[in-house]
């Protein structure tokens, strides 16, 4: 009786050691990263053992990914994503919502957008979608005016309207918040806000709404959008747990999107 036990006990444990997966997933550092630590911790309840990369600007993990470096990544908005396909032909799709990260406009300068003098310095994203939201963003506060007709895909030359003579100023995203010594202010991307200690919350002087083009995604290779393991990593990371971790976490400043 006790081999019979022991038998069933060993044939238990090879079936469920054949059931778990593993699979790499890239993320940008701060929230992005917290809040996939926190998935991982589900998803290996499910048999789903999560390594977790982390990449320092916007550009490599899509790469990663194209390349079979990684099985999926969460760390870009769709507008983001689908400039990136169209650019580099990248067989990459989203399968998933994930969370929104308002973006800010920061100074160490000034309070208010209204301070700001004429002639001043402001930083904004070189990626074409990043900084086109940010553009968005200085026009939604009536700091200057774009074409919109051009929607998300606005650059810099789609400015018509720059009354205060505002010097915008290209650099990566990552760069931004060590920035704010050298320009007026910089419209910063959420992760990297706070990756650097601010909060967007209380630092910034100027906080773009909820807008649904920019809620970020997960996203893999065309071929494993039908994935088993896709399916429990989604389902991991639309928890509940995950959810209030993010709210307690971050305190409104990322906020989920399930």
């Amino acid at each position: 009786m006790k081999k019979i036990i022991l038998a069933a006990a060993i044939a238990a444990f090879a079936a469920g050691s054949a059931l778990a997966e593993d699979i790499k997933i890239g993320v940008t550092p701060g929230p992005h990263a917290q809040i996939m630590e926190k998935v991982k911790e589900i998803a290996a309840t499910k048999g789903l053992n999560i390594e977790i990369l982390e990449f320092s600007d916007y550009v490599v993990p899509n790469q990663a990914l194209a390349d079979g470096d990684l099985n999926a990544n969460s760390f870009q908005h769709q507008p983001y994503l689908d400039n990136q396909v169209a650019d580099r032909g990248f067989d990459i799709v989203s399968v998933a919502t994930n969370v929104n990260f308002p973006m800010g406009i920061y100074s160490k300068k000034v309070k208010s957008l209204d301070e700001l003098q004429d002639g001043a310095s402001v930083a904004i994203p070189n990626d074409p979608t990043n900084g086109g939201r940010a553009l968005l963003l200085l026009a939604d506060k009536g700091l200057i005016k774009v074409d919109e007709a051009k929607g998300v895909k606005v650059t810099i030359a789609d400015v018509t309207e720059n009354p205060k003579n505002i010097q915008l100023v290209e650099l990566d995203a990552a760069q931004l918040p060590r920035s704010l010594d050298d320009v007026d202010a910089s419209a910063i991307n959420t992760n990297y806000a706070i990756e650097a200690g601010m909060n967007p919350k209380t630092d910034s002087i100027a906080l773009e709404g909820e807008k649904a083009p920019y809620v970020n995604v997960i996203a893999v290779r065309s071929e494993d959008k039908d994935a088993e393991w896709l399916k429990t990593l989604i389902a991991s990371y639309h928890n509940d747990e995950v959810k209030a971790f993010v709210a307690e976490e971050f305190k409104g400043a990322v906020i989920a999107s399930w």
